[in-house]
């Protein structure tokens, strides 16, 4: 390991970390309804006022966690408890069973129900996040009712907005990647935070790690599959059923470690980083560089139109699990995979005359015209939550 190198991209990770916080608390933080807009353009404005309640819980989480560590700061605090409060005043469908909303105005009324629950887990994680650093226990309180929540309908319960689901059952049912894999890094978040219920988030955490396994990945295709059937059987008859997410693949590649770690669990080590090298291979554009947005698992045309656009976030979370994978394997092809997306981003997300970085790239590498640093889908989550655990990991290798 080349520690100089190390220290340079460590250095580089807490200077962005400082200017993506410093963005969003100057341009995003509603000084007037509370809460967080996340729309907003290259400079910092707003180009669109209706919130995202996902980003109120993320926002929420960010500051938080910001406090844990790295001490907490007035403005972070401040920040975290205007999510919470705009989400706790207005963000839940009272008559829907307390399910949350997906969208609001900038003053809190609603506009969009899903059937989804990641705004459930987004407010878990903000709460628990939240509890841990001033120890109020309403909070703790408050995630807990949503993890709840989360697990109930993860289950197959009843969901009380009466949104059926997404397809017709008699024609067509299954199995997504996306709430296993969540609630997974939700677990860990709430066993670290509360520790008391430990038992229940490694029960729950080990019964992700099992259905990620046994449903999504597919070693005789060499991917992770986004959706198959009830039972797991890939359906690779239409295109959603061949899809792969090499990002959300990478992303889960570091909850697996995380619960390894807790659990000294070395055989899913080994697993993750077979997922790992998957997705990464399959995922990275030969010609352009990045990460694609989507593949088809057989190599078939991707009916997604931004299939082959580059997202700011799978390259974040390559970031974090290559270098997670390099601390847990020692194998320098994981710290190569770190640099080569750090090079990456160094090239064509950072924006160092505005700070954060921009969201969406054509498949060259341009930013999309005109250029945007939020959006319904991007706020104050992703990013700098990558630099805080590339700051940290690359600590724990440089001692």
């Amino acid at each position: 390991m080349d520690r100089q190198r190390l220290m340079d991209a460590r250095d580089w990770a807490a200077a962005e970390l400082r200017r993506c916080l410093d963005f969003w608390l100057e341009h995003g933080m509603d000084r007037v309804h509370g809460g967080v807009y996340t729309c907003l353009d290259r400079r910092g404005d707003v180009y669109s006022t209706d919130k995202s309640v996902w980003m109120q819980g993320r926002c929420g989480w960010t500051f938080s966690y910001m406090c844990a560590q790295y001490g907490v700061r007035r403005e972070w605090l401040e920040a975290a408890e205007s999510c919470l409060d705009f989400m706790e005043k207005y963000c839940f469908n009272r008559a829907a069973g307390g399910r949350m909303y997906f969208t609001v105005t900038e003053d809190g009324r609603p506009l969009r129900q899903r059937r989804y629950y990641f705004s459930e887990s987004f407010y878990a994680m903000a709460n628990a996040e939240y509890y841990g650093v001033t120890g109020r226990r309403e909070h703790l309180e408050r995630a807990r009712r949503a993890y709840e929540t989360y697990w109930t309908l993860y289950r197959g319960g009843r969901d009380p907005t009466g949104l059926g689901p997404k397809t017709e059952p008699s024609t067509r049912s299954g199995r997504a990647f996306g709430p296993p894999m969540i609630f997974l890094n939700l677990s860990g978040i709430m066993r670290r935070v509360d520790p008391e219920r430990a038992e229940l988030y490694d029960g729950r955490a080990g019964t992700c790690v099992e259905e990620i396994f046994r449903y999504h990945v597919r070693p005789e295709l060499c991917c992770t599959l986004e959706n198959v059937s009830p039972e797991g059987e890939p359906r690779l008859y239409y295109t959603e059923g061949r899809t792969v997410n090499p990002g959300h693949d990478i992303e889960a590649v570091w909850f697996l470690l995380e619960h390894a770690r807790r659990t000294g669990d070395d055989a899913l080590v080994r697993r993750a980083a077979q997922m790992f090298d998957w997705a990464a291979e399959a995922g990275w554009d030969r010609e352009y560089g990045g990460i694609k947005y989507f593949i088809d698992c057989k190599g078939l045309p991707q009916e997604a139109y931004e299939h082959d656009m580059k997202l700011w976030w799978p390259h974040n979370e390559l970031l974090i699990s290559s270098l997670m994978l390099y601390r847990d394997t020692g194998e320098e092809k994981y710290l190569d995979w770190f640099y080569r997306g750090l090079d990456y981003c160094k090239d064509h997300f950072s924006d160092p005359e505005y700070g954060e970085w921009y969201g969406y790239l054509r498949r060259d590498g341009k930013p999309t015209q005109p250029p945007t640093k939020g959006s319904t889908f991007k706020g104050p989550f992703h990013l700098p939550r990558c630099l805080a655990i590339v700051d940290r990991t690359a600590g724990e290798l440089l001692k």
